[in-house]
């Protein structure tokens, strides 16, 4: 690959390099929600702020971790996942918002993903579709310990990825509506939890590098619910997904210290 940054080894489009960021990293979209989770950290410090891409780093229980904003959707998630692991970053833990697709799953409660549908283009750049995106194991365990300690009411299972917000949102006015209704009738036959937009590019992008990656994610809502007439709650404080990311962090760098 041709090297735009003249032998600096700054990454081209998150402007870090090699010691800028610790090994944990979590991954939100909005750049404004950085400084939010930074805050969780000791002594966290501003290392760039480029295009969505807004990085700190500081520590958690003594370890280096960054927090790096990564957009919407897969393909500024997978540049940001492949900058930060050639800078020395190997755990990840998305963190965001997404919308319920199974009934049980509620405006407010917490989501953490297992595995993500691959209705997304990114990662079929990566692998071919018969690829299943995977989270790894250790986040997974990491993040549901973290849940239950916080008493925060959490799912664990499968989420859908997409590429079009709105053709989840309003799909009949698409001129593919006729595939996006029968896809969306598929997930929700198949108990599929939540509908959100990165983590299939990221659980196929972690297994391609060899890295591990995870998601939790807060409830927004539930269009499903709101089509049946039922109760649905529609929140968008994010404070309590960012809880859960930290604490989920700082659960799965002691875990990794008693494996050691």
């Amino acid at each position: 690959m041709s090297d735009y940054m003249n032998g600096t080894g700054i990454q081209y489009h998150l402007h870090i390099k090699e010691g800028d960021v610790g090994k944990y990293v979590i991954l939100p979209g909005d750049p404004k929600r950085v400084p939010n989770i930074a805050k969780f950290f000791d002594d966290p410090k501003l290392i760039a702020d480029s295009r969505e891409f807004v990085t700190y780093t500081g520590y958690l229980n003594g370890e280096k971790v960054s927090v790096t904003s990564t957009g919407i959707g897969g393909p500024s998630a997978s540049i940001a996942m492949e900058e930060l692991v050639k800078c020395g970053a190997n755990t990840f833990l998305r963190m965001g918002t997404c919308g319920g697709i199974n009934l049980d799953v509620i405006g407010g409660d917490a989501v953490i993903a297992t595995g993500a549908v691959r209705m997304e283009g990114t990662s079929r750049e990566y692998a071919p579709i018969e690829f299943p995106a995977v989270a790894s194991y250790d986040v997974v365990t990491a993040c549901k310990q973290a849940a239950k300690k916080l008493g925060i009411r959490h799912h664990i299972g499968i989420v859908q990825c997409k590429d079009s917000f709105y053709g989840q949102h309003d799909p009949s006015v698409m001129p593919v509506s006729y595939q996006l209704l029968n896809l969306w009738d598929s997930w929700k036959k198949l108990n599929v939890l939540a509908s959100e937009m990165e983590s299939a590019a990221l659980f196929v992008v972690a297994s391609y590098l060899k890295v591990r990656c995870g998601s939790v994610f807060f409830v927004v809502g539930n269009q499903e619910r709101e089509a049946l007439g039922m109760e649905n709650p529609k929140l968008h404080d994010t404070s309590q997904v960012i809880h859960l990311a930290v604490e989920s962090l700082k659960t799965l760098i002691n875990n990794d210290k008693q494996v050691d």
